[in-house]
């Protein structure tokens, strides 16, 4: 393996879910010494949570990655890092159940990290996601993962996958606005201008944003830019 060469490896991983529960899909990326894109995979869940596929894909990453090199992980997910970094250690002590005295959630792929984990030197970085000039493995990640998301089906390097698209509006929302102007939305209806917001929250694609992270109004809110023009559901 590419790992066995290098002192450590940096890589990104993220899940996607189109209503949260809905079709959902995951994806890792791992970068070269200059940490660009060199080797990635993403697959689809079918229907299943935004917690669901964000953990599958951390598993899938720690499985494809070799355990005797360090690896950084990139995540913009807390519930995931902290599932695994923070919660995991009281989890086992109470016999999985949460301090509240109920069963953890996606109890096997908990399981299934932390025995991947286990001997390994694994450090975890939060990254927010959906940034101007954000982390670029992140944002592949990203975009693998809605990209599986939507159609369903597997991609990757290893498949001679291209690299996946741009998320719907994503080049739009990332050009710094004119003063005074919005953003267009597509589709016939009105404009909507892309705010930072002022407290976190969640979007209808079901992923979360964080304070000062761009946001538009969605059909039901605000969220996303890229997820503007995103069916509602």
């Amino acid at each position: 393996m590419i790992e066995r060469m290098r002192e450590r490896v940096v890589a990104a991983c993220d899940g996607a879910s189109k209503g949260n529960p809905g079709p959902a899909g995951w994806a890792w990326v791992v970068a070269d010494a200059s940490e660009s894109p060199v080797r990635w995979e993403a697959g689809p869940l079918g229907r299943a949570t935004n917690n669901i596929a964000e953990l599958t894909a951390l598993e899938r990453l720690l499985a494809s990655t070799d355990p005797d090199v360090p690896l950084e992980v990139r995540m913009d997910s807390q519930y995931a890092m902290k599932a695994v970094t923070t919660w995991l250690p009281g989890w086992k002590r109470n016999g999985w159940k949460t301090a509240a005295g109920k069963p953890v959630a996606n109890r096997e792929l908990v399981v299934r990290i932390d025995e991947l984990l286990d001997g390994r030197s694994v450090e975890f970085r939060y990254v927010p996601a959906h940034q101007v000039d954000g982390d670029k493995l992140n944002d592949f990640a990203d975009r693998a993962a809605s990209q599986a998301a939507v159609v369903q089906e597997a991609a990757g390097s290893g498949l001679g996958s291209p690299e996946p698209p741009p998320a719907p509006d994503v080049p739009a929302a990332r050009k710094a606005p004119r003063r005074g102007a919005g953003t267009a939305r597509k589709g016939g209806g009105s404009s909507s201008r892309t705010l930072k917001a002022k407290f976190p929250g969640r979007c209808l694609c079901g992923r979360s944003y964080a304070a000062g992270e761009p946001i538009a109004r969605n059909d039901r809110g605000w969220g996303h830019p890229e997820c503007r023009t995103a069916a509602a559901g």
